[in-house]
């Protein structure tokens, strides 16, 4: 079968499902040192890199190159109307995520193939003046911004999901807030990336939204929602989000993952505490898909178990 029924005999959507099942969304989050995304209006495809109004040579190109880098590469759109037939300049957000060197670039280019220039090592290790001296349009952007997906054409969910949400942020945070292309984990939709914190949340409504947006401008994170911070491995994530939610702590550079092996995560606070963190990795039952119209299989889920306090680093 290709998608579960529900009780009138309609398929549900694979969120719905994700919900039912209480997935949990810890460690779901994507793993990247940082994210390059480029307007681009107008429709996408389920590949919206070169499946867009971009140019598909172009577009596959910065996406093999942002991978090779450890970056996530993506497609944004201003909310509401996305036709792109008159020449416009198209915006950028460049943003590091890494722990103590986390910032975000933007500026606009009359033409994507700009980013050819940047230096994607650079902004992988959070080196910012070089980034800057590689594509000079760049420069800081002191508010963080929310990307909501709602690319209907990679999961319906998306779509029917974020795109009442993208459109009431835009009006509460004008400027703040994008339509976003694939984020990975339509299961958990409506499905959000903040930057450059690189935190990303799921099963996100208005309120948790505007909450996202309101910490993010004190340096703090919101724990409910959220998938991990792409800053970690998704074993990280699981440990960070179990050590936060333990302590109550919110601010965003005080807990970093220090250390891993197979199944223990080290996470650790400013202040020199330490705990450790057991991560397992169980198969989903039942079965679930991982989008709408897939099949569903027992998907492996991360879960934290036994949180261990160390003695202070």
């Amino acid at each position: 079968m290709s998608a579960r029924i529900d009780a009138t005999g309609a398929p549900s959507l694979c969120s719905a499902i994700c919900r039912q099942l209480k997935e949990p969304l810890p460690g779901s989050a994507i793993v990247a040192a940082g994210w390059l995304v480029v307007e681009q209006p107008g429709p996408w495809g389920a590949k919206a890199p070169t499946q867009s109004h971009l140019d598909p040579d172009f577009g596959a190109r910065i996406d093999a190159a942002a991978k090779k880098a450890d970056l996530r590469f993506g497609l944004i759109r201003r909310p509401g109307k996305h036709a792109d037939a008159v020449p416009r300049a198209h915006q950028v957000y460049v943003a590091c995520t890494l722990q103590g060197r986390t910032w975000l670039l933007g500026g606009s280019v009359s033409d994507p193939e700009q980013l050819d220039a940047l230096d994607l090592d650079a902004v992988s290790r959070g080196d910012l003046d070089s980034v800057v001296a590689s594509l000079p349009e760049l420069s800081p952007v002191n508010e963080p911004v929310l990307l909501v997906c709602t690319n209907g054409k990679r999961d319906e969910c998306c779509a029917l999901l974020g795109r009442p949400i993208v459109t009431a942020m835009a009006a509460l945070a004008p400027g703040r807030v994008w339509e976003s292309n694939h984020l990975g984990g339509h299961r958990f939709a409506p499905t959000a990336t903040l930057l450059p914190a690189g935190t990303m949340y799921g099963h996100l409504d208005l309120e948790t939204a505007e909450a996202i947006l309101t910490a993010a401008d004190r340096g703090e994170m919101v724990l409910d929602n959220l998938r991990g911070r792409s800053t970690w491995t998704k074993s990280g994530q699981v440990a960070e989000i179990a050590v936060r939610t333990l302590i109550g702590e919110a601010a965003l550079d005080a807990i970093s993952v220090i250390a891993e092996d197979l199944e223990a995560v080290t996470v650790g606070h400013a202040d020199g505490r330490a705990w450790t963190v057991e991560v397992t990795s169980e198969t989903a039952d039942p079965p679930r898909p991982e989008s709408c119209g897939k099949e569903p299989f027992a998907m492996p889920i991360l879960r934290a178990g036994t949180i261990t306090p160390g003695l202070p680093r």
